[in-house]
């Protein structure tokens, strides 16, 4: 298969998935099926998609979104930010056309409970709002407690895994560092949001600190023994930055044990000190907090789903989309939370008007940019197979690709990520 084919394809499934889903569930997009009420919490890839699409399958049915902030900041595209490569207005979208031009009643606040006896959300302002079907997409929120002296709120570590300020903070301390200096990213144990994300960071800073801060370095102290596109990302440090970015799996550091921040250091179980200028710790993760309170997520930390409906499995009428949810074999990614809210929009709409749920296909992509001018990529497909979202093929980026291929990539990205936020936001 080609890169131009591939690429085709995945773009497909950033927002080809409207019509073969329409198709399959026997009903037309100008269909009105009732006057339902349906609640979205989370403003992002997911909840967003969901909120819109279920209008888009039937217009009758009243959908509110709610969401906190009027302007959203994507994850996707923040690591070009952090590298100085993009301002900040490059990652930020506003809910105004989904009111405008699809009726969805968007609302700025925070949900304070959720009571499923009564189907009745209320909000920190004040509002109590009904609803026949309920979506949650809270994305994820960290756990706090796993790191002696660490606190995801200290600016001093900024994480920057929850894009706007913290995307800001990781900017300013990259810009203000002396060359010569150190850079340490920390990514978590597995699952936690967007897995090449850590990678593609350390490749866009290396990008800034060749060009600006040539003595300096980047450790990354990984949560795991491997991660997502390991070869292509190897290859490509070799290649750029030689020299520059090390890279140390959980088995040769031996896990975070401590902490200090006035020595902007970290301590491993094995005794070792790793002092940086620039520390980026990435806490461990777990699903968004309301979901958390409201009692839908298991002893893993995450929410269980059935994998045609995204409904959970503990509360009845409840779906939980995007980073929140266990969804099989797919990752926590744009892409995923994406194709998640299409399917779960589909299936609400198949609830309210009676009709039969037929076999889906999922699927997801990712790019990762190793430099402006270089991308790499991976697209997955999965299907259900008992019960489970189970991988069934998948196809990367070749370790014997050209440097024309390699700058392909690259403004693919930049075509998938305006395809996915157009999807969203217009």
């Amino acid at each position: 298969m080609t890169i131009e084919r591939r690429q085709f394809i995945q773009t497909l499934g950033a927002t080809g998935l409207l019509a073969s889903m329409s198709s399959t569930l026997g009903f037309s997009l100008s269909h009105a099926a009732s006057g339902a009420r349906v609640i979205v919490i989370g403003g992002g890839f997911g909840g967003t998609i969901c909120a819109k699409y279920i209008r888009k399958f039937s217009p009758s049915t009243a959908v509110t979104l709610i969401e906190p902030k009027k302007n959203y900041f994507t994850c996707p595209g923040s690591n070009s930010v952090i590298a100085n490569l993009r301002p900040m207005t490059h990652i930020s979208h506003n809910y105004n056309k989904l009111g405008a031009e699809y009726g969805i009643s968007v609302l700025h606040d925070k949900v304070s409970s959720i009571d499923s006896t009564t189907k009745i959300v209320t909000l920190k302002g004040g509002g109590i709002h009904n609803y026949d079907f309920l979506v949650l997409s809270p994305g994820i929120d960290f756990k706090s407690d796993t790191i002696e002296g660490y606190n995801p709120n200290d600016e001093t570590f900024p994480h920057a895994w929850k894009a706007g300020e913290q995307t800001r903070l990781l900017r300013d301390q990259i810009l203000s560092m002396d060359d010569g200096g150190t850079v340490i990213i920390a990514p978590p144990t597995r699952p936690f949001r967007a897995p090449p994300a850590p990678y593609e960071r350390a490749s866009l800073i290396a990008h800034y600190l060749s060009e600006n801060k040539p003595r300096s370095k980047i450790i990354i102290l990984d949560g795991n023994n491997d991660f997502s596109k390991q070869a292509l990302f190897i290859q490509a440090w070799k290649k750029l930055y030689p020299g520059m970015i090390d890279w140390v799996g959980i088995k040769d550091h031996g896990g975070f044990s401590a902490v200090h921040t006035p020595y902007r250091e970290i301590v491993t179980n094995s005794g070792n000190h790793f002092k940086g200028q620039v520390v980026n710790i990435i806490p461990p993760q777990e699903a968004g907090l309301i979901a958390i309170q409201s009692g839908l997520a298991d002893d893993s930390g995450w929410c269980p789903v059935k994998p045609d409906t995204f409904e959970s499995t503990i509360q009845k009428n409840i779906h939980v989309i995007g980073d929140s949810c266990q969804a099989g074999d797919m990752p926590k990614t744009g892409h995923a939370a994406n194709a998640e809210g299409k399917i779960c929009a589909a299936a609400i709409v198949a609830s309210i008007t009676g009709r039969p749920i037929m076999d889906i296909t999922y699927n997801m992509s990712i790019y990762s940019l190793i430099s402006p001018k270089y991308g790499i990529s991976m697209s997955e497909n999965y299907q259900m197979i008992d019960s489970r979202i189970t991988k069934v093929s998948s196809a990367s980026s070749s370790l014997k690709a050209k440097k024309k291929t390699r700058r392909k990539e690259a403004q693919y990205a930049a075509g998938w990520y305006k395809s996915i936020t157009s999807d969203m936001f217009k």
